[in-house]
């Protein structure tokens, strides 16, 4: 363990009680140790408790998941110095989410940015802050924290408000954002006579940008865990895309643009049934980047945010089911193009997971 933060989790000696604990290696009461720390505010020793279950685990001990529980314990409970601890390379792989994203869930930059290193942990915990409506513009302490996502230190006024993750202490809770009712579909409008124009596949080149964007949401999901996505793009409209997939649309619905973005950045931030979440700014940033594809302009990145803004408002958007009741974790959108590049071409995803 660097020298440094060793200091900094030392603040004094740990107490006879927990020294026990850690020889006797005993992870159920360890773990009810660390409550009663918790309920008692001793910050320090339980701060100190988790350099010495990290320095045990290097004698054998498996004690790496108490370590783990009191990393995301003092991200999540106490006060900015001690939080802010945990915004430093390495902790926060076990925990139940994303460490900058458990400790921006609970404190405000204020009373993190005083006590931050300008790690990469500490500006995901900055954009995190964004994510729940800080404004960081012009914040001194965010001007020096590493450029990790390049997005603008603000939500931008054509943004959602994103479906945010709420963390307690043995559990988190993200659910997806509130859609409209799909709406049946007849007979006619399923044998897509509304996408009368036609719908040939595009070539890979005019369509991999934007269906890999898309797949790319859910990256967690079927890398990490039992997810399945696939992505296609048509010359034609939404139906057509949806139809390209393969699959029969029974449902639909148009979506508020920003309802749209709001459930791919909830699609991207989530780990699925067993992957690692990855924590709402990441889903911000996956989510506008399908956004670069479908205005074809990754050549301009970076870009000023409304155009962005436009591209988002320019297209139709819509969310779709087969008939199913829908479990797990899912998203099933579609978008037609109006407007330059994307004109009359559409793309639909299909994304899945389960435990």
């Amino acid at each position: 363990m660097n020298e440094s933060v060793r200091a900094e989790l030392s603040p004094r000696g740990m107490s006879a009680a927990s020294s026990e604990l850690v020889e006797r290696g005993d992870l159920d009461e360890l773990t009810r140790h660390v409550n009663r720390l918790v309920a008692s505010a001793d910050w320090d020793e339980l701060a100190e408790l988790r350099m010495r279950c990290r320095l045990a685990v290097e004698r054998g001990k498996q004690l790496w998941a108490v370590a783990a529980h009191i990393e995301y314990r003092l991200a999540l409970g106490a006060p900015g110095r001690w939080a802010a601890m945990m915004l430093e390379t390495g902790p926060g792989r076990f925990a139940l989410g994303p460490l900058p994203e458990v400790a921006a869930s609970t404190h405000t930059w204020e009373e993190l940015s005083a006590h931050v290193h300008p790690t990469p942990q500490a500006a995901m915990a900055a954009h995190e802050r964004v994510m729940r409506g800080e404004d960081l513009t012009n914040d001194p302490a965010a001007m020096k924290l590493p450029d990790v996502l390049d997005l603008p230190w603000s939500l931008q006024t054509w943004e959602p408000s994103y479906a945010l993750a709420e963390y307690e202490p043995d559990r988190m809770d993200a659910p997806p954002p509130k859609l409209p009712a799909l709406s049946l579909l007849g007979a006619t409008a399923q044998g897509s006579e509304r996408g009368s124009r036609g719908a040939s596949p595009l070539s890979r080149r005019e369509a991999d940008a934007v269906a890999s964007s898309l797949v790319d949401l859910v990256s967690t999901w079927t890398e990490e865990s039992n997810g399945r996505a696939e992505a296609i793009g048509v010359r034609g409209d939404a139906l057509r895309a949806i139809d390209a997939l393969g699959a029969r649309p029974r449902e639909l619905a148009e979506l508020e643009p920003a309802i749209a973005l709001a459930a791919m950045g909830w699609a991207a931030a989530s780990g699925g049934a067993f992957g690692r979440r990855r924590g709402a700014a990441p889903g911000r940033f996956a989510a506008w980047l399908v956004l670069v594809a479908l205005g074809d302009l990754s050549a301009k990145w970076p870009l000023a945010p409304d155009e962005l803004g436009e591209v988002l408002h320019q297209a139709r958007w819509y969310a779709w089911g087969a008939g199913e009741p829908s479990t797990g974790w899912a998203l099933r959108l579609a978008v037609e193009g109006t407007a330059g590049a994307s004109k009359d071409r559409a793309w639909a995803v299909s994304a899945t997971d389960a435990v």
